[in-house]
């Protein structure tokens, strides 16, 4: 489990036992049965973002440079 996250949160003062605070509420908000399935669609959507994040930046066309002899305005 990758915890890249984490030096992020500290942005925030969130520290060690601030998380498990959250976590132990989540915990009692959704039930242990159902935490899977709502980390697999989180995991889901972050992919699917960085997915269509990488897709627009490849659909951009490059920039267009001047040539160097050509003055600005004359096209």
């Amino acid at each position: 489990m990758s915890f890249a996250f984490l030096p992020v949160l500290g942005i925030f003062g969130l520290g060690g036992p601030e998380l498990m605070i959250i976590l132990v509420i989540i915990l009692l908000l959704f039930g242990g049965s159902k935490l899977p399935a709502l980390a697999k669609g989180l995991g889901e959507s972050v992919r699917e973002f960085k997915k269509a994040a990488k897709d627009d930046d490849e659909g951009k066309p490059a920039e267009k440079k001047p040539d160097a002899g050509q003055k600005p305005g004359n096209n």
